[in-house]
């Protein structure tokens, strides 16, 4: 059974960073055959992709985030990193990290995200 579990959330002020993890447990995270993506939710908003790694074509990610947001990877521990740099109040919301069959993407949508974590906090505020 597939399964992800994120970690690394908090309380920062803004311009601070912070580094959220998402582990893959039963599954490879860092094979070419499976993409991963991060999404967050703020309070009364829809859920919103953020960034991807993609199977094929490496990184993806949204403009709001992009210059900010970067991903790695660390093959031998099966993580998938979301490094997140100069934070704004605006990137307050619970991230999630969830794995496609897709290989590449135009977008970084929902639907075609399956295998759901339990979501991290991220606050940013002063």
């Amino acid at each position: 059974q597939v399964k992800v579990v994120e970690s690394g959330g908090g309380s920062v002020q803004p311009g601070g960073s912070l580094r959220l993890a998402c582990v893959g447990e039963g599954y490879s995270l860092t094979s070419n055959i499976t993409s991963v993506g991060w999404f967050r939710q703020a309070p009364g908003k829809q859920r919103e992709g953020v960034a991807a790694m993609q199977a094929i074509g490496g990184p993806i990610y949204a403009k709001s985030v992009k210059g900010r947001f970067t991903l790695s990877q660390d093959n031998a521990k099966n993580v998938l990193y979301l490094q997140m740099n100069n934070l704004e109040p605006e990137d307050t919301a619970v991230y999630y990290c969830a794995t496609s069959t897709r290989r590449w993407f135009l977008s970084i949508l929902l639907q075609d995200f399956h295998n759901w974590g339990q979501g991290t906090q991220v606050t940013v505020s002063s």
